[in-house]
């Protein structure tokens, strides 16, 4: 990890800039940034301290960093910032936003009047939220955080197997359980005071990282703070650039990252995505002569049978089609994954048909090989 003053060009390691986030962001390269995870000033509009019953102060946001003098100010920097962007990301990259309450939808709105293309929006529900010491509303126990695409043609990274199967093979919801950053986690000053105000915990960026990167992509996080960003990319393979313009925060992060020990190639490897895999149309299985012209195939309860043709189309009573057109047809349906629909005889036992591509991908030299998706 090198500390800068400035931004270069080098995106083999990670990289703490220090400096003015519009300012730095204006000297990276256009489309060389895979993901940007922002955590932004939320513009919380303070008025006065914030006192606990018993009277102590809370240790609440009251920087200069946080303040903006209207919502007009505070729209002119969000804009400004996402611009920048934008323009750095690659045409398939993404962002993610966090904010509370005060700023996250004047954010979405600029999210889309950038031309940015919103995939979700999560919740990040905290276990152990600050009490709401005032009494007049309800206690505030959740950030809301936006992932978006560059552009609504872009083909996002999400690692959906991956998430299903961390989940215990259920779809990763977009309601997230963590709690807030506390503990040996939270970095302290000289003093024993919080070092930064507003740090993330690592789960949330561990989650974000695996969900929408790959290692090796590179991470930028353009309000760097203590690093919380760099250090979970530093563990989990990614390359990233930090930009912040406090040098008291920007220390802390480097000490910070420079204690994390990278994760070994074969810990980062995630379940594939069956979208990354070679594509081998239901034709090729019958070009290498998996199925021979003639055969029988079958839905699971035997009730229906086709036969292959030597096109690679199958027939039935008359009809004759793709493997996904004639399932939706015999099944008086709009569409059909022919794949898991029908099903071939093998020792006495019917197995659907996707078994018989990856026998394919084998003859065909691509067991094993990524392969990368045009854009429609």
């Amino acid at each position: 990890m090198v500390l800068h003053r400035r931004a270069s060009p080098d995106f083999n390691a990670g990289r703490l800039v220090v400096g003015d986030c519009l300012e730095e962001l204006a000297k990276l390269p256009a489309a060389s940034v895979d993901l940007v995870f922002a955590d932004p000033p939320y513009n919380l509009q303070l008025d006065g301290d914030l006192l606990r019953p018993n009277n102590t102060r809370v240790d609440g946001v009251d920087d200069n960093w946080d303040k903006f003098s209207d919502f007009a100010e505070y729209d002119r920097f969000s804009r400004a910032w996402l611009g920048e962007c934008r323009r750095i990301l690659k045409r398939d990259g993404a962002i993610w936003l966090i904010g509370s309450y005060h700023n996250i939808f004047r954010l979405g709105t600029a999210l889309q009047d950038l031309g940015f293309w919103i995939q979700n929006d999560v919740v990040w529900r905290k276990t152990n939220p600050m009490p709401n010491f005032r009494g007049k509303r309800f206690t505030n126990a959740h950030e809301t955080l936006i992932w978006a695409a560059r552009e609504q043609r872009s083909r996002v990274t999400f690692n959906y197997e991956a998430m299903k199967a961390g989940n215990d093979d259920l779809q990763m919801r977009s309601d997230w359980l963590f709690p807030i950053c506390s503990g040996p986690e939270r970095l302290k000053d000289e003093c024993g005071r919080k070092a930064h105000p507003t740090q993330k915990p690592e789960p949330l960026l561990h989650r974000i990282l695996l969900a929408t990167t790959n290692p090796g992509d590179v991470v930028l996080d353009p309000f760097f703070g203590t690093g919380t960003t760099g250090a979970v990319a530093r563990r989990l393979g990614r390359r990233w650039i930090g930009i912040e313009r406090d040098g008291g925060y920007a220390r802390a992060a480097a000490q910070r990252i420079e204690r994390v020990r990278p994760l070994g190639p074969q810990a980062l490897e995630t379940t594939r995505s069956k979208r990354s895999e070679p594509r081998v149309p239901f034709g090729a299985i019958v070009e290498l002569g998996i199925l021979e012209p003639g055969s029988p195939l079958y839905d699971e309860r035997r009730s229906i049978r086709a036969e292959v043709k030597a096109d690679g189309t199958l027939a039935w009573q008359g009809a004759q089609g793709s493997i996904h057109r004639l399932g939706a047809a015999v099944q008086g349906k709009s569409a059909c994954n022919g794949w898991t629909f029908w099903h071939f005889e093998a020792e006495g036992q019917l197995q659907p048909i996707d078994a018989l591509r990856e026998l394919a991908k084998r003859q065909l030299g691509l067991a094993g090989r990524p392969v990368v998706v045009a854009a429609e």
